[in-house]
């Protein structure tokens, strides 16, 4: 597992490093990963507008960020993700907020589809779900690891699949604004929750 996680830090960008490469495929037409579509490209788009808006209007909870503040150790905060990725979108502005707040947090990202190995180490009912955030100790250890999206977000996700058999549009829409009335809070406080155990 040590050697998975070094070879993926060893590839890992930084925050602006991943904003900047997903509105570059954009412009060439591309989305990040293997695969390429119309749809992916489609969803790229629409999510770096999700990612300049909550940029501009996140607000860290005081609480979180006195937790972070009184983060004894450093840590490294690894983020497996995609440009495409509807959940990504709304969860890297919050972990990136959250890793400025400390400055014992080094937050890395890296693509899921470029990093099959480390992926397959943080499957989430056998998927591979992302966003992924591995909280790593100074040794890159693993302290603990969460998502692919908050508990109430994830419980709209199966109500709905449970209801309706499927994911479909009404239910991405759903879960959009569900994000958008959350304000990263639910994100924020089940972060700062891993990060102590």
């Amino acid at each position: 597992m040590l050697s998975i996680i070094k070879s993926a830090i060893q590839k890992s960008i930084s925050y602006s490093e991943y904003r900047t490469l997903v509105s570059k495929l954009i412009s060439e037409g591309k989305s990040t990963g293997k695969e390429q579509s119309a749809d992916l490209l489609h969803y790229s788009e629409l999510n770096e507008v999700r990612m300049n808006r909550l940029e501009k209007t996140l607000k860290m909870d005081s609480e979180v960020l006195e937790k972070l503040q009184n983060l004894k150790a450093k840590q490294t905060w690894l983020v497996i993700s995609e440009g495409w990725c509807g959940d990504a979108a709304q969860i890297l502005p919050i972990i990136k907020l959250m890793a400025e707040s400390s400055e014992n947090i080094n937050l890395k990202i890296v693509l899921r589809d470029e990093n099959d190995d480390l992926m397959a180490q943080f499957l989430t009912n056998g998927a591979r779900s992302i966003p992924k955030l591995i909280v790593l100790d100074e040794n890159l250890e693993v302290i603990n690891h969460w998502g692919p999206r908050p508990e109430a977000a994830k419980n709209l996700i199966l109500d709905y699949k449970a209801k309706h058999g499927i994911v479909d549009e009404p239910a991405k829409i759903a879960l959009q604004k569900w994000y958008l009335e959350d304000k990263g809070i639910s994100t924020m406080k089940e972060i700062v929750g891993i990060i102590h155990e």
